[in-house]
């Protein structure tokens, strides 16, 4: 460096004592400097001419004033004596600058056609090319990555060749053939071209003249483990760590956890665990912490279990305080610096890392707690003490709560609303928490009193936490009052845009209040975020069925076997009348959910329309095992029976239908018609039950006529009444769609048609919404969060779907 330099330098430089000449020596001859025979030097007048190169000189014993006389005859063009002359030569004119000489010759251009200078330029190509290659994996350009490495490869093997070619073999730059092999392995292996790749490494680690080169063993043992190797990647991993030096402590520590990792992979704990306890003695850490907790629940060890977890929340972070991002009123100067580093990369760096920290604890704390003691409940009471006696405190509020999620998922509803109704009395920030799951809990057991009292509550404690706002909303939207649950939703966004669910909800709310076109673009809107979501793309089905179908080929898209969602489509084919395609939809419906009473009866009926009979009776079969108590399903059995032709088995299942329902006049009447027109002698047994039914029905129907009037006047009442709210009882939507159909299927021949006659009329096959009336609540503002780790839990949060 150049304090080395100059240390060198003043080991020439003669200190004056008072026994020494100050000016003896100045005056002796040197060769080097002698300016007659510069001009005949030509090493030094090509340095001169072109400024390349650089004629060394012949003794390296120079003073500091031997550097400094050379500096000034190359920039002024002649020597500064260092010593003293009496007077100037007798004629000669004073002339420092050699301004006489006239104008000093032109510098020579370069000539790029030198071996040299063409060495030179294709060194700088190959470095642009390792460079345009490493900017390429930069902006996830592999393959170009990769075509730019070979590149480079090449370019570096023809500059070996015209060295050789020069005969400077002895002056190949390893350096470089080392950064375009290592680049070239590299994008190998960014390509999943691992063999190319081991190839490329194992060419730098077989060199000896690469120094270092054996820590590449840790990028081949990487390529190892992709592959699934994992006794090579540990052998790979050892070589490595024994070839890098204690000094490199951080990254042995780093190879370590990877042999600890893989010995996990591979099904051995006690040999991870030895990888692990090393690095946690000498380097501990957050992420080693937690595999080692991990790998002491596989083996079933309930102490060290405690052991490790004590350590986990011990681990230094090395993250200071956050006091010192706190505004300082005092100080302007400090309150500008604190604002200029509050939001710094350094500090989001970390926060991250605490996030990380936390997320650890929390995971590891809800995989031990059921395993370290007898009972969950114990085992979370431990680690809530010891998280309390860290500097993780806030973390013990978090894992109360989980316990209660916990009790949830035992489905011990009582103990879940108890533990979370112990925060009622501690700070805002949790109680406003553990009021929102309570609400949101109610709200699932539809007692929407309560669910409206700790929704104010959660509220009460936090003003600005959206979650809580969006159940307060809910509860309004169940009690119709969709102005001011709207109004709700509206102040949930504000406080945060994020929150999908309260823009959901608020399409809902326009949908309540029909107004479709602000309804329409809350949930355009929506989609623009959140493109899969089937949810949302089905409620765009506002728009006209041509839109509406085009939405739901869309949902299909994304969820392909959804029955309801197929059922839907073939319902707006049908209204379409485009019955081939309606047909396609209904049936891909009926196979993947073959229990839909409504698509059963429309497949019936199209085959029915069709006169496919015989294909009909499959479906009313299936129609009749899911609703056995309903006699029709049975009665059109034994139609399709008739209507095909075969009346042996239509009587049989008439017979049978009369057993089950011996009341019912339909079955009476075809009883006494088949019997009659196959000339069978029970036709006088049905036709006597047939007349003692009818007469039955008719003294029925006297005794309650008065009955009747009063029933249906009172039913009219009720529907004029209840005719505002028609729109929002998803219900009574699907018992008019049903009705309908029935109606139609009741309009197919009856007892006074021929037997081969097929109705002309068109079936009205209607079907209820494939995502029922779930899709019309409103989502809550729940939290529910899953971890990244194989042992994630649910946990009540902001987004989960009272379904």
């Amino acid at each position: 460096g150049p304090k080395e330099n100059t240390q060198g330098a003043m080991e020439h430089v003669h200190l004056a004592v008072e026994e020494e000449d100050l000016y003896s020596g100045y005056n002796d001859y040197n060769p080097t400097f002698d300016s007659e025979e510069l001009e005949n030097d030509v090493g030094f007048q090509q340095a001169v001419r072109i400024s390349h190169g650089r004629r060394p000189p012949v003794s390296t014993d120079y003073s500091v004033t031997s550097y400094f006389e050379i500096y000034h005859y190359i920039i002024f063009g002649f020597p500064i004596a260092a010593g003293y002359t009496s007077s100037l030569t007798r004629g000669s004119t004073f002339d420092p600058l050699g301004q006489s000489r006239g104008p000093a010759a032109p510098l020579e251009a370069k000539n790029e056609d030198t071996p040299e200078e063409k060495i030179k330029i294709l060194e700088k190509k190959v470095n642009d090319l390792i460079k345009e290659s490493c900017m390429a994996q930069s902006s996830g350009a592999s393959q170009l990555a990769l075509e730019k490495a070979k590149e480079a490869g090449r370019k570096e093997r023809t500059l070996v060749r015209q060295r050789e070619h020069s005969g400077n073999a002895d002056h190949i730059n390893l350096d470089l053939t080392y950064s375009v092999l290592l680049n070239l392995a590299n994008q190998y292996a960014n390509n999943d071209m691992f063999p190319e790749a081991l190839n490329s490494y194992q060419v730098i680690v077989k060199n000896k003249m690469f120094s270092n080169a054996g820590r590449l063993k840790v990028n081949m043992a990487n390529i190892y483990v992709k592959q699934k190797s994992y006794p090579k990647a540990i052998k790979f991993y050892r070589m490595a760590l024994d070839q890098i030096s204690n000094a490199h402590k951080e990254m042995r520590i780093k190879i370590m956890q990877n042999i600890g990792v893989v010995f996990v992979r591979m099904g051995q704990y006690s040999d991870a665990i030895t990888s692990f306890e090393h690095i946690m003695s000498e380097s501990p850490n957050i992420k080693t912490g937690f595999n080692l907790i991990l790998c002491y629940y596989a083996i079933g060890d309930r102490e060290r279990m405690k052991k490790a977890f004590q350590k986990l929340i011990s681990v230094p972070l090395g993250v200071d305080d956050e006091d010192k991002y706190l505004p300082s009123h005092d100080d302007t100067d400090s309150e500008m610096v604190i604002e200029a580093i509050k939001n710094d990369k350094l500090h989001q760096m970390e926060r991250d890392l605490k996030v990380l920290a936390e997320k650890y604890i929390m995971t590891a704390a809800k995989l031990i707690a059921p395993a370290i003691e007898t009972s969950f409940v114990t085992g979370f009471d431990w680690c809530v003490d010891m998280v309390k006696s860290s500097h993780y405190v806030e973390l013990a509020n978090d894992l109360e709560i989980n316990k209660a999620i916990t009790y949830l998922r035992q489905k011990d509803f009582n103990q879940a609303v108890e533990t979370l109704k112990t925060f009622e009395k501690k700070d805002s920030r949790v109680k406003s928490a553990a009021a929102t799951n309570l609400s949101f809990l109610y709200f699932l057991e539809k007692d929407y009193d309560q669910a409206d009292r700790y929704a104010d509550l959660a509220m009460t404690a936090d003003r600005y936490n959206p979650a809580a706002i969006i159940n307060k909303a809910n509860t309004m939207f169940v009690k119709q009052d969709y102005e001011k649950a709207g109004e709700l939703y509206k102040e949930a966004l504000r406080n945060d845009s994020s929150f999908t669910e309260a823009l959901y909800n608020l399409g809902l709310t326009y949908k309540g209040l029909n107004h479709l076109e602000e309804a329409l673009d809350c949930f355009l809107k929506l989609h623009a975020i959140l493109r899969n979501s089937a949810q949302v793309m089905y409620q765009l089905l506002l728009e006209e069925p041509q839109q509406a179908i085009e939405w739901l080929i869309q949902v299909l898209s994304v969820t392909h076997t959804d029955p309801r969602a197929l059922a839907k489509l073939g319902e707006l084919y049908d209204g379409e009348g485009d019955k081939s395609q309606a047909f396609q939809y209904y049936y891909e419906s009926f196979r993947y959910f073959p229990s839909n009473i409504d698509v059963i009866e429309w497949l019936g009926a199209y085959y029915i329309e069709t006169q496919f009979c015989e294909k009909a009776i499959q479906y009313f079969e299936r129609a009749t095992l899911i609703q056995p108590t309903q006699v029709k399903w049975q009665l059109m059995v034994a139609s399709c029976y008739r209507r095909s032709g075969n009346y042996q088995r239509a009587l049989e299942t008439y017979k049978d239908i009369h057993r089950k329902f011996p009341e019912n006049m339909e079955c009476l009447r075809f009883l006494v018609r088949l019997c009659t027109d196959m000339g069978l002698k029970e036709v006088q047994e049905y036709a006597t039950k047939l007349k003692k039914a009818e007469k039955m029905k008719e003294i029925r129907e006297q005794r309650g006529k008065s009955g009747r009037e009063g029933s249906a006047r009172s039913r009219r009442e009720g529907r004029e009444g209840s005719a505002g709210n028609s729109g929002h009882s998803s219900s009574s939507n699907n018992n008019n769609k049903r009705e309908r159909l029935s109606a139609k299927m009741r309009s197919l021949p009856g007892s006074n048609e021929p037997y081969e006659a097929s109705s002309p009329k068109e079936i009205d096959a209607s079907y209820v919404d494939p995502l029922g009336p779930q899709m019309e609540r409103p989502k809550t503002g729940a939290k529910k969060r899953v971890e990244d780790d194989d042992f994630a839990d649910e946990e009540l949060g902001d987004d989960l779907l009272p379904e």
